[in-house]
């Protein structure tokens, strides 16, 4: 199927609802763009998208997905450069990345002239929602859920795939205190943890309130057979820096292939740092604190970029990092990947998609 952007049909808002928004006061995720993008699959194939107002789906009661966790769903972000362009950041990834959560959930292939060229038309359209305030972006959000009418355990025949966007600030206002999670787990050897599947953020939810009820923003989710090596914190990737050397645990059907998290990779090794894709014990983290070569700890992810983590709650200690300003790694990688993102710095590995006005 080959869908030429300017083909693509649209319904456009009476009335654009920007005037909502306060782009010095953007709170993240409360108000949504005035279009999105719409495309079924249904008779054994993806049907032409549209875009539409962006307003709320009629469901049957009996929809799949509502039952059996057909749902699959992407995080992306938009900026605007200095000349008023849209730049997208990794687009193509996370189509890809998309497509390989669609393969683990039975969902259908989607095909890439509906993800990317419908996006672009979409985001013409939603220009003005692009907030041009420092630190803020246009999060997008495509996801793709079963729609069969019926009751029974099996692949849905139907499909929907729909792309909305909002505009957003900072994800988290302070830097984070986690704990290690010793009982519940993300993900197991041989599940679904590498995909962006909605069932693994809903099982997250009880395990990360109880440990928010503690008096953290976050937990640190382990492996599921020993509780000995870590995996992820909350929704994001997590690294360190250890005696110069930057540290995160190797992705692997348990961990989620994140798009931030190998920026941030490729931007270190681009400086000189010294990076290591590997297992991470607990002790190992515990043992560097206390010999002082734990220097930064921070979470990846779009919604994030890069978080902060001040306190590590360890086998019912405490372990207090280096002030977050004293960071030189953590920070330096962040402002390399902003700059890059908004157009104020060379794109040496081509992530950025220029979308002209």
């Amino acid at each position: 199927m080959s869908v030429d952007t300017p083909t693509i049909p649209v319904r456009c808002v009476p009335q654009s609802r920007i005037s909502e928004l306060d782009f010095n006061n953007i709170e993240f995720g409360k108000i949504f763009a005035d279009h999105m993008l719409v495309a079924d699959y249904k008779n054994g194939a993806w049907q032409t998208p549209e875009i539409v107002p962006y307003g709320n789906m009629s469901l049957s009661p009996a929809t799949s997905a509502l039952h059996y966790g057909q749902a699959i769903f992407e995080g992306m972000k938009a900026y605007k450069n200095a000349e008023g362009d849209i730049l997208l950041f990794r687009a193509l990834d996370n189509f890809r990345r998309l497509n390989i959560s669609a393969d683990r959930m039975c969902i259908p292939e989607l095909p890439e002239e509906i993800f990317m060229q419908g996006l672009e038309q979409l985001l013409r359209l939603d220009a003005a929602w692009v907030p041009p305030t420092p630190g803020c972006a246009l999060y997008i959000r495509p996801f793709i859920f079963a729609t069969d009418d019926f009751i029974g355990v099996r692949p849905s025949s139907n499909y929907r795939f729909v792309i909305f966007s909002c505009p957003v600030g900072a994800y988290y206002g302070q830097p984070l205190r986690v704990a290690i999670e010793p009982n519940y787990v993300r993900s197991a050897e041989g599940g679904a943890g590498y995909a962006k599947a909605a069932g693994n953020y809903g099982a997250a939810l009880y395990p990360a309130r109880k440990m928010q009820e503690r008096g953290y923003h976050q937990l640190i989710w382990t492996d599921a057979l020993e509780h000995k090596y870590i995996e992820e914190s909350g929704t994001m990737n997590l690294m360190f820096v250890i005696d110069g050397k930057l540290v995160t645990p190797s992705v692997s059907t348990t961990i989620l292939a994140g798009i931030t998290r190998d920026s941030v990779l490729q931007i270190a090794r681009d400086k000189g740092i010294p990076v290591e894709e590997r297992k991470v014990s607990v002790d190992e983290i515990a043992q560097a604190h206390k010999a002082g070569k734990l220097q930064e700890a921070f979470g990846t992810g779009t919604a994030a970029t890069i978080a902060q983590i001040a306190t590590i709650h360890v086998n019912g200690e405490d372990l207090d990092l280096p002030a977050v300003e004293d960071r030189q790694i953590s920070l330096s990688i962040a402002e390399e990947l902003e700059r890059i993102k908004t157009g104020q710095a060379p794109d040496p590995h081509n992530w950025i998609q220029k979308i002209s006005l």
